[in-house]
């Protein structure tokens, strides 16, 4: 589809390629797929998610340096390649935002944190390597469970077993049916301060299966009832504005797979965006 040009109505994306330093922020794509538990092209997306920004206007993020650092070359056969790209990105920039795949790039993106935010339906702690073993493998790498916290789980998509396996880990849950009485800003404060306590970086990761599955038809994992689309923004927002957050992953979205109107990629979009301008007000 044709886009109208307007001067005066800039367009968000077509962020330069990633060349030196002193970038706010930086925009990798990590376009795992192979390992997904559900059939999945979400390779597809992270370049979905570029041509989506540009439905949305720039002038929010205007004044910030981002930079594109392209995509990570078939991150399931070359996971150290994948994180080497991540690396670069972070020392190129005060923020990364990864675009994936499904969540097993939240492994590869999130290795030299120190502390984890999650909003998923799910745990994530399934033995194995896969979109659903993320965040065990992060802690048996050496991330402190106590500093682990997992927003908008859902008790019809996960097991007993791992439910269990969090506390024993001294992962905080905050379970979807709470963020129903608990503004999500409030929620994700909470859940930045434990995350950050002891100091080290802080990466939050956006799982799009955590919505409502109405707003997030491309997520093959979502289920009713999930949170909204302007509660992901929020959050999104949120992470980008807390000064211990250096990187941020959108991931389980399958770009083929989504509603004709493109609403879960163009969701994917503006948390970029709105992970930017939360980036923008900090102090």
């Amino acid at each position: 589809m044709a886009l109208s040009v307007d001067a005066r109505w800039p367009r968000a994306g077509d962020w330069p390629a990633l060349e030196g330093g002193g970038w706010d922020a930086a925009l990798v794509g990590i376009p795992t797929f192979r390992t997904s538990l559900s059939p999945t092209a979400a390779h597809a997306t992270p370049d979905a998610v570029r041509q989506a920004l540009r439905f949305y206007s720039a002038d929010v993020v205007t004044g910030l340096r981002i930079a594109d650092a392209g995509n990570a070359v078939d991150p399931d056969a070359d996971p150290d390649a994948a994180r080497a790209l991540v690396e670069r990105a972070l020392a190129a920039a005060r923020l990364v935002i990864a675009l994936g795949g499904d969540n097993s790039a939240t492994a590869l993106v999130a290795g030299s944190a120190a502390g984890l935010v999650t909003l998923d339906a799910h745990h994530d702690l399934r033995d194995g390597h896969s979109n659903g073993s993320p965040v065990r493998e992060l802690v048996e790498a050496g991330l402190d469970g106590r500093r682990v916290v997992q927003i908008g789980i859902d008790p019809f998509a996960n097991s007993a077993d791992y439910a269990a396996r969090a506390a024993d880990l001294g992962i905080t849950v905050v379970r979807r049916d709470e963020l129903a009485r608990r503004p999500i800003e409030d929620v994700l404060a909470e859940a930045l301060e434990i995350a950050s306590a002891g100091g080290g970086p802080v990466h939050v990761d956006l799982d799009v299966d955590v919505c409502d599955r109405s707003v997030a038809p491309a997520c093959p994992a979502a289920v009713p009832g999930g949170i909204s689309a302007y509660e992901l923004r929020a959050a999104a927002r949120a992470a980008g504005r807390h000064p211990a957050v250096r990187s941020i992953d959108l991931t389980e979205i399958d770009a083929t797979a989504d509603a004709a109107d493109g609403r879960t990629v163009r969701l994917a979009a503006l948390c970029v965006l709105e992970a930017a301008a939360g980036l923008k007000e900090r102090p």
